[in-house]
């Protein structure tokens, strides 16, 4: 029994070491991401849009950058999950907010409670998606105007540069693979239409 905890301690050990390791090549990559990510859409929401009165940036981006950027292994963290997650809490949050407008106190928590089960249905869950529905539901006038075209624009938009930059940056080191599956099966199938 002795030995049995003494492996086990020493694993756990070895994890926690391992985990408070500091990378600086991860950080910076991870930054530079973010950065860029973000930096897009902030600059195309202040720049370009807001004299249209017009929004791209929602505060759940900031959540699925730190997913995407700086956890780019977890499943909660792939593309598929970052599409679905914030379109699909979109469109509940929207319907929600055209249902029971009127009721915030109860349209908010029913639009991110039926977002989760949704996104979990979908197989695409997406922790910062919960944020989309909520924003849907009270994001002020600015945002509620904007009805179903909340779901294109910021939600699609914003996304799709979010991906773009993820794949571009979390892909330029060998060390950092963000979503290797895409990118083998990428591979496989122009080496199998090259042939």
């Amino acid at each position: 029994m002795a030995l049995k905890k003494t492996r086990t301690y020493r694993r756990t050990r070895y994890m926690l070491y391992k985990e408070t390791l500091i990378d600086f090549e991860e950080h910076f990559w991870s930054f530079i991401g973010s950065f860029v990510g973000l930096g897009i859409i902030c600059y195309l929401n202040y720049e370009h849009l807001s004299q249209y009165d017009l929004t791209l940036l929602i505060g759940s981006f900031g959540a699925s950058s730190v997913l995407i950027y700086g956890n780019i292994g977890s499943p909660l963290a792939q593309p598929k999950n970052l599409f679905l997650g914030h379109i699909i809490s979109a469109v509940v949050g929207v319907t929600f907010y055209k249902i029971l407008g009127e009721y915030l106190w109860i349209a908010a928590p029913l639009a991110v409670s039926t977002s989760i089960i949704a996104m979990q249905m979908a197989k695409s869950l997406h922790p910062p998606g919960g944020a989309t529905a909520l924003i849907a539901v009270t994001g002020g006038s600015s945002i509620t105007n904007l009805g179903y075209e909340f779901v294109f624009s910021p939600v699609i938009t914003g996304v799709t540069i979010l991906i773009i930059a993820a794949l571009v940056f979390n892909n330029i080191k060998t060390k950092r693979q963000y979503h290797s599956k895409l990118i083998i099966q990428f591979y496989k199938r122009t080496r199998a239409n090259k042939s």
